[in-house]
C-alpha cells in the first residue's frame, strides 16, 4: 500500500469512526433542550440591529411548466434603521449593473433628510419622542413573545436525531401542526398551515436551518387579496458571524399564489446575506458589489 493510499484509507476510517461516535452519543433531553432553545429565540431583526451587510435578492418568474420567464437580481446595502424605524436598504446594483452615482446620491439625500427630521423631533420634544420609541419597542417585544408562544402551542415538536449542518452538530426536529390548535397571532395562524423541519445548534441552542412546506392553501384577506397554494416551500439557513452571533445567510422560496381573483403568480427566489460587519457612526459605504 502506498503512503498516499494509506493516508486516504486512514482519513476514511476517521470519518466513519466520527460518524459512529456521533450516532452512539445519546441525544439531549427534549424538554430541557427546547427550554434552553426558546430562551435563545430572537428575531433576526433584533440580532441584525448592530450590523451592516449586503443582501442579494434573486427572483425568478415561472410559467405553468416551471420554466423561467424572467429573472431579477438586486443588491442592497442594509443599515440599521433610525430609532423606531425599519432598516435602511440602499440599492447598489440591479441585474448586474451598478447603480449610478446620481441615483446613489439621491438615496443618500433622502436618508439624510429622514435623519435630520428625527434629530429635529428629538430636539423639539425629546421626552415625547423617546416615550414613543419605548412604546414601539415594548410593543415589538410583546408581539415577538406571543409569536414564540404560538410556535409551541401550534406544533407537535419531536426530536428526530443529531445531524451535521455546515460543520456544526445540530439537533433535528420535526414540527407538525396540532389538530384544532388556536393561535393568538396572525403569524401563528399562518404557521399552522406548514409542516416544518428545524435544526438547532447543539452547543449554542441557536436555530441553524429551517425547511417549511405548505400542507394546504393559505388565504390572505379572506382569500380576496391572495391565496398561497399548497406545496409552497421555504428554507432558511443561518451562520455564526464573528464567532459571536447567528445571523441569516440564505433564504430560498418556491411556490405559486393566486392574487386577487384574476391571475396566479409562480415565483422562485433566493436572498443571500454577506459582508456582515459591526455598525458604527463611521461605517461607510465601502462594500464590494457581489457578482
Amino acid at each position: 500500500m502506498t503512503v498516499r493510499l494509506h493516508a486516504v484509507v486512514l482519513a476514511i476510517g476517521l470519518v466513519i469512526a466520527t460518524a459512529v461516535l456521533r450516532a452512539q452519543r445519546p441525544l439531549p433531553d427534549q424538554e430541557s433542550f427546547l427550554k434552553e432553545t426558546r430562551e435563545h429565540l430572537q428575531t433576526d431583526r433584533t440580532l441584525q440591529s448592530s450590523y451592516v451587510y449586503v443582501e442579494t435578492r434573486r427572483e425568478l418568474k415561472l410559467d405553468k411548466a416551471g420554466r423561467t420567464t424572467d429573472e431579477s437580481i438586486k443588491v442592497f446595502e442594509s443599515y440599521p434603521g433610525l430609532p423606531g424605524q425599519e432598516r435602511w436598504e440602499r440599492l447598489i446594483a440591479e441585474n448586474g449593473r451598478p447603480v449610478s452615482s446620481d441615483a446613489l446620491a439621491k438615496q443618500d439625500r433622502e436618508r439624510q433628510k429622514k435623519a435630520e427630521e428625527m434629530v429635529q423631533r428629538l430636539a423639539e420634544n425629546s421626552s415625547k419622542e423617546r416615550a414613543r420609541q419605548e412604546r414601539d419597542y415594548q410593543k415589538f417585544r410583546r408581539e415577538r413573545d406571543e409569536v414564540v408562544s404560538d410556535i409551541f402551542a401550534i406544533f407537535d415538536v419531536q426530536m428526530t436525531g443529531r445531524e451535521p449542518v455546515e460543520g456544526h452538530d445540530t439537533i433535528a426536529f420535526s414540527l407538525t401542526p396540532k389538530p384544532g390548535a388556536k393561535p393568538r397571532t396572525r403569524e401563528g395562524e399562518q404557521m399552522r398551515h406548514f409542516r416544518v423541519h428545524a435544526w438547532v445548534s447543539e452547543d449554542d441552542h441557536e436555530l441553524v436551518r429551517i425547511e417549511a412546506e405548505a400542507i394546504d392553501n393559505l388565504s390572505f384577506g379572506l382569500g380576496l387579496l391572495a391565496k398561497l397554494h399548497k406545496g409552497a416551500r421555504l428554507s432558511f439557513l443561518r451562520r455564526k458571524v464573528n464567532g459571536e452571533v447567528w445571523l441569516p445567510a440564505v433564504v430560498n422560496y418556491d411556490g405559486s399564489a393566486r392574487v386577487g381573483l384574476l391571475f396566479t403568480l409562480r415565483r422562485s427566489g433566493t436572498s443571500e446575506f454577506s459582508a456582515y460587519r459591526k455598525y458604527t457612526v463611521d461605517t461607510s459605504s465601502s462594500f464590494n458589489t457581489p457578482k
